[in-house]
């Protein structure tokens, strides 16, 4: 079991690297792979050694695509920048992943809205 110390130093870590990450993402990546992405949630893996990085990319699946690409390229170039900024010894791994939840949940919405439609 974590301590209560612990656990608000993983909190306070993770909100850092999210600040972080999203103002990297918002301008100083200068790679035109990378469209406009916002980071939706942050998942430390046991002992702070990886992180998985949750992304949302407007625009299309093909430009997500591309996104995740150059993303994954820049990897090294980020995890520098964050060890700089942050003053980090350990930097985590990281996983840049797409977070389809919002169109999941507009499927979900439009599916809803059908029912109610034949219900009347």
């Amino acid at each position: 079991m974590e301590h209560r110390g612990q656990k608000h130093h993983r909190e306070r870590l993770t909100e850092s690297l999210r600040e972080e990450i999203s103002t990297m993402l918002a301008g100083e990546l200068a790679d035109p792979r990378i469209g406009l992405v916002t980071v939706t949630d942050l998942i430390m893996g046991e002992g702070a050694r990886s992180m998985r990085v949750f992304i949302s990319v407007e625009g299309t699946d093909e430009e997500a695509r591309r996104t995740l690409d150059g993303l994954n390229d820049a990897k090294g170039y980020i995890r520098h920048q964050l060890g700089e900024t942050l003053a980090l010894r350990h930097v985590p791994e990281l996983f840049f992943l797409l977070d389809r939840s919002e169109k999941y949940g507009a499927r979900i919405d439009q599916l809803l809205g059908r029912l109610q439609k034949r219900k009347k």
